[in-house]
């Protein structure tokens, strides 16, 4: 560029040649822009077949304390004397059963129950895309198809390893 100036500087004038330089300085950015190509970002989307989808499990452990309530009968005591014997024989004999009822108490107790809960919290998905078989993990289950993002860039040498 400079030495176009220069030979534009011999050809034209003394007063014409600031004009020509400052004309020539305000295109050239101009002259630049038109050459630069901005590459749009190369990706694309596509459809890959899922092949198997297995969930990844949590599993949650819970103790809380319940009640366990046993109920026991108890009855009178039985007197074991013979007399008491002979006097149980007769009533039974006449019909007559004047023994209380039993009384039933209920005896509760804390007691710790554990539970165990387990929930899916992600999803290992098999699929295969143009032959070629992939493993990734994603938060939902895909279904039969899943739509997966395509992206190629040329790898570039580092210029110290040449």
């Amino acid at each position: 560029m400079r030495s176009f100036l220069r030979a534009a500087a011999r050809a034209l004038p003394t007063r014409r040649v600031p004009a020509l330089i400052a004309v020539l300085a305000l295109s050239a950015p101009a002259a630049w822009a038109q050459n630069t190509v901005i590459q749009q970002e190369n990706v694309r989307y596509d459809y890959a077949q899922v092949l198997r989808v297995t969930p990844v499990y949590q599993t949650l452990r819970a103790t809380r304390l319940e009640q366990q309530c046993e109920s026991t009968t108890t009855t009178a005591p039985a007197k074991d004397s013979r007399l008491s014997r002979v006097v149980g024989a007769v009533k039974g004999a006449l019909g007559r059963d004047d023994e209380a009822p039993p009384a039933a108490t209920v005896d509760c107790r804390p007691v710790q129950v554990e539970r165990e809960f387990r929930r899916p919290i992600a999803y290992d998905v098999d699929y295969v895309y143009r032959g070629a078989k992939f493993r990734s993990r994603l938060p939902d289950d895909p279904g039969n198809r899943l739509r997966i993002r395509i992206a190629v860039s040329p790898v570039v040498a580092d210029p110290r390893s040449r």
